[in-house]
C-alpha cells in the first residue's frame, strides 16, 4: 500500500532545517553551507527517511532531492559512527546508486560535505577510471557508497566490497537507470541486499514504470510529490526559435556574443554532433568544449572542471550532462537538438534556475523537428511560445590551405564552415570502460578481407 503526502501538506511547507532534530555534528556541517530553511521536497521528506519510512520522492531538478534523502540517512547512521581506523568497523550501511558518473560525483561531494564534521566515511564507484585507487578506499571502509550499476557489480566480482549490512538503499533518478537500460543490474545489485532495508526512491518524474519498480523493493512507500508531475520550474523562461541547418549554430554564437553569456549548456542529440558543435563555436571565436559518453572520464571531468570554473562559455553536451550536473548560476540552458524523449527536456532545463535562481530556456527547431515540440508541450502541459530571432549576416570568407598549424590568408569566397565539412569520428579512448553501460553479451563482428590496390591489381589481405 503507498501513502501519499499532499503537496499542500503542513509537512510539505518549508522549514527551518533546526527544527528536524538532526545529530548536533551534521547541523553544524548544514548551518556551514549557509542553507537555512529546507526546501518544500526536503521538508517533506526528512521526517520520513529519519522515521525509516520507505520514501518515493518527486520534484523538479534543483529543489535539493540529493540533500533530502543524505541528511537523515547521516542521522540514522551516528549510531554506528566510529573514530577506529579499522575497516572492520566501517561496513557499508548505505548504498545510493545514480545513473551516471556525473551524477555520482556531484551525490559525493554534498555528502561529503554534510558528513565533514562527523566520523562517518563515505566513497564513490564510477566507470571511466582506473579501478584499482576504488579498490584501495573500498578496503578501507565506508559507511556510505555512491556507485553507478556496472561498476559496483565490477567491485562486487573482485570481493573489494561486501553489501551484507546495507540497512538503507537509494535509487537516485530511478527514471533515468529505466531509460539506460540498468534493471537487470538492479535486480543483481538488489538481490545481494539484505531483507528488511529501508528503500527510498527519488526522480525528477514519476511514471507507470517507475512506480512499478518502486514495489518491487519499497515496502509500503510514501509517495512525496511537491510539484505537479513532469513540471517545469516557474523561474525559467521558456522560448522557441524555428531554425534549420547552420543557423543554429549562428544563433549559438549570436545569443552568447550579444548577450555575453558565460557558461551556458548546449545540448546536442549525438556524440559526433556534440563533438562537431564544439569545434565549430572555438572557431567561431567561442571557448566552447564538449562533454559526452565516448570521452574518457578524466576529460569529461576536465571539462566540467573549466566549465564550473567559469573559462569556458558554452559547455555543449548530449543528456549525459542532463542529470547531477550541478553548477550555480547557470543563467540558460540551449536545446540545439531537440529530445527524442520529451521527459529529458524537463531534466535538460532543469540545469538552469537551480536553488531558486532564474533562468532561460531556449529551444530550437526545424520544420521536420516540431512535432517533438508538441510533445514536449503535451507533456509539461505549458505552451512554449515561439519567437522570431535576427540574426547577423554570415561571414562571406574562407581559410585557403589545410595544412594544419600553417598561416592560412583568407577570401571572401564561401562561408567558413564550407571548408569544414568532413564529419568527426571520435577516437576510442583507453581509458574509457565499459562499466557504466548496461551489460550484453558482445557480439564479435567476423573479420572480411580488404582489397587494395597495388601496381593495378588488386590484392585480399587477411
Amino acid at each position: 500500500m503507498t501513502d501519499t503526502l499532499p503537496t499542500d501538506s503542513p509537512a510539505a511547507q518549508s522549514v527551518p532545517f533546526s527544527s528536524f532534530g538532526l545529530h548536533p555534528g551534521i547541523m553544524q556541517a548544514v548551518e556551514s553551507t549557509g542553507y537555512v530553511s529546507a526546501t518544500p521536497i526536503q521538508a517533506a521528506a526528512i521526517p520520513l527517511v529519519m522515521a525509516g519510512r520507505d520514501v518515493m520522492g518527486a520534484a523538479q531538478t534543483g529543489t535539493g532531492k540529493t540533500a533530502a534523502f543524505s541528511l537523515p540517512i547521516l542521522h540514522r547512521l551516528m549510531p554506528f559512527a566510529s573514530h577506529s581506523a579499522s575497516p572492520a568497523r566501517h561496513p557499508v550501511r548505505a548504498l545510493i546508486l545514480t545513473p551516471t558518473r556525473e551524477l555520482a560525483d556531484q551525490v559525493h561531494a554534498n555528502v561529503a560535505l554534510y558528513s565533514s564534521c562527523v566520523p562517518l566515511r563515505t566513497a564513490v564507484v564510477f566507470g571511466g577510471v582506473d579501478i584499482r585507487p576504488q579498490r584501495d578506499l573500498l578496503r578501507q571502509g565506508c559507511e556510505i557508497l555512491i556507485a553507478t550499476p556496472g561498476r559496483l557489480l565490477d567491485h562486487i566480482e573482485q570481493r573489494n566490497v561486501s553489501l551484507a549490512q546495507v540497512g538503507m538503499l537509494v535509487l537516485d533518478e530511478a527514471d533515468r537507470m529505466l531509460d539506460m537500460g540498468f534493471l537487470p543490474d538492479l535486480d543483481r545489485i538488489l538481490r545481494l541486499l539484505p531483507e528488511g532495508r529501508q528503500g527510498l526512491l527519488f526522480s525528477a518524474t514519476f511514471s507507470p514504470e517507475i512506480r512499478k519498480l518502486g514495489r518491487t523493493f519499497l515496502r509500503s512507500p510514501v509517495e512525496v510529490e511537491v510539484a505537479r508531475p513532469n513540471a517545469t520550474a516557474d523561474n525559467v523562461t521558456q522560448i522557441a526559435y524555428p531554425l534549420a541547418g547552420d543557423d543554429k549554430r549562428r544563433a549559438v554564437v549570436h545569443l552568447v556574443k550579444s548577450r555575453n553569456l558565460n557558461q551556458v549548456i548546449v545540448f546536442s542529440n549525438t556524440k559526433i554532433g556534440c563533438s562537431r558543435l564544439a569545434r565549430q563555436l572555438v572557431l567561431d571565436g567561442v571557448r566552447a568544449e564538449s562533454i559526452h559518453g565516448n570521452k574518457s572520464q578524466i576529460e569529461r571531468m576536465k571539462a566540467l572542471d573549466a566549465f564550473k570554473a567559469g573559462t569556458l562559455e558554452v559547455l555543449v553536451a548530449t543528456d549525459v550532462a542532463a542529470r547531477g550536473l550541478d553548477v550555480a548560476g547557470v543563467p540558460c540552458v540551449i536545446n540545439y537538438d531537440l529530445p527524442y524523449n520529451a521527459e529529458d527536456y524537463v531534466h535538460r532545463i532543469g540545469r538552469t534556475g537551480r536553488a531558486g535562481a532564474s533562468g532561460e530556456a531556449i529551444a530550437f527547431f526545424a520544420p521536420d523537428e516540431e512535432r517533438y515540440l508538441l510533445d514536449i508541450e503535451k507533456l509539461i502541459k505549458v505552451r512554449i511560445p515561439r519567437g522570431e530571432l535576427e540574426l547577423p549576416r554570415a561571414s562571406r570568407r574562407r581559410p585557403v590551405g589545410s595544412h594544419r598549424g600553417a598561416a592560412r590568408p583568407w577570401h571572401d569566397e564561401a562561408p567558413v564552415d564550407e571548408f569544414f565539412t568532413k564529419p568527426y569520428v571520435p577516437a576510442p579512448h583507453a581509458a574509457e570502460s565499459a562499466s557504466d553501460q548496461p551489460r550484453r553479451a558482445a557480439v564479435v563482428p567476423a573479420r572480411r578481407p580488404v582489397g587494395v590496390l597495388l601496381g593495378g591489381g588488386a590484392h585480399k589481405l587477411s
